[in-house]
């Protein structure tokens, strides 16, 4: 602009290979001000088919009277009164005008809290129990397989064993053979963390007056194990458990057939035994065996 008012439209137009017109539309602009060759809004002022002003009188007035009824429905009464535009344009003249009702604010995104990451094996574990697919039951009737899991949130380690139910007395049983199959390992388990299914634990299920333990809660009181419980409905608490569980799923499940619960249970101690010793990213790509072997730290 400030070469085009000293040296002229034409020399301009030919050192900036821009047309005559086009500088010309903008020296009318230009006040001397780079904020007055800001791009302006292209909008039209006004529209042939725009809406008339006895009919935004109408909307508003309707709009008065029916404060909270929803698009649809507040779109359908003005049709009685004689309305006729779509849908689509009476949202936007709502949202214009103001007159939609206020929306309810967006619950907050949930950020989890750092992990407590654990320091030796055995400091605490992880304890859930798995159905097994009736796809993979063969000729087994009404009968039910369940996995009961325990995973060591240090090492990884996990233990599997398989129960015809899934009950209060078989966790006992299965907590039992956890803390032996952990010892005979040199690993002294002082937690174990479970959800608040009623295999588990009754605090969720009896009235105040009852102040019974479980007998899975039983047994670890007499052991001197802690037994820690996560917050209802949070099933991401037990993460590792679920997550085994998954890959579980993938690894085993999708592919195996059980013809017999003797079968099912040779086929966990294999896969159990075969899962203990996958590489796995957290454990600096050991596996969980090499990684209690070696002693090393957390990457």
């Amino acid at each position: 602009m400030k070469y085009a008012r000293t040296h002229g439209v034409s020399r301009a137009s030919r050192r900036y290979n821009k047309t005559r017109l086009y500088i010309y539309f903008w020296l009318r602009r230009y006040d001397g001000t780079t904020a007055s060759l800001a791009c302006r809004s292209r909008k039209p002022h006004h529209h042939p088919n725009c809406h008339k002003e006895e009919e935004l009188k109408l909307i508003r007035d309707m709009r008065r009277a029916n404060k909270n009824l929803g698009l649809m429905e507040f779109w359908f009464k003005l049709r009685h009164r004689g309305y006729q535009r779509h849908y689509v344009s009476l949202n936007r003249v709502l949202v214009r005008e103001g007159l939609l009702p206020a929306r309810k604010p967006k619950n907050a995104k949930y950020r989890p809290q750092p992990y407590e990451q654990m320091a030796y094996p055995g400091q605490r574990i992880q304890i859930d129990v798995k159905h097994v697919p009736r796809s993979c039951q063969v000729s087994s009737g009404d009968r039910k397989y369940y996995q009961y899991t325990a995973i060591d949130e240090y090492s990884r380690l996990r233990y599997l064993e398989a129960f015809e139910e899934a009950n209060t007395y078989s966790s006992q049983i299965f907590a039992q053979q956890v803390l032996n199959w952990f010892r005979q390992r040199g690993i002294q388990v002082e937690c174990i963390q479970t959800d608040n299914g009623f295999e588990f634990t009754k605090r969720l299920g009896r009235s105040k007056k009852e102040t019974y333990l479980s007998l899975f809660e039983q047994y670890l009181q007499t052991q001197g194990v802690r037994h820690k419980t996560i917050r209802p409905y949070t099933p991401r608490h037990n993460g590792k458990v679920e997550r085994s569980h998954r890959e579980d799923q993938k690894r085993l499940y999708d592919q195996a057939k059980f013809y017999s619960f003797d079968d099912f249970k040779i086929q966990l101690r294999r896969h159990n035994q075969r899962t203990n010793h996958i590489p796995m990213k957290p454990l600096n790509f050991l596996s969980p065996i090499q990684f209690l072997e070696q002693g090393v730290q957390y990457v």
